[in-house]
């Protein structure tokens, strides 16, 4: 049996898919991030910021890490 070769993947799953989803990762996190510093209250301090980054990072990994 002869089995056809692969073809080449398309422009846009080569070039522009990954692009796109740099540039939405990198604005939701960027968003989340200052949002999550807008309304800091006493005694929270940079555990918050931290956490909600952390959180964030792997929500975009597991949305975004197919890409």
């Amino acid at each position: 049996d002869v089995e056809p070769k692969p073809s080449r993947p398309h422009w846009y799953e080569q070039y522009l898919q990954p692009c796109v989803a740099e540039l939405l990762g990198t604005a939701i996190f960027v968003f989340v991030g200052c949002l999550s510093v807008i309304m800091e209250e006493e005694g929270i301090g940079i555990l918050q910021a931290a956490l909600v980054h952390g959180l964030a990072t792997a929500l975009l990994v597991a949305i975004l890490g197919e890409v």
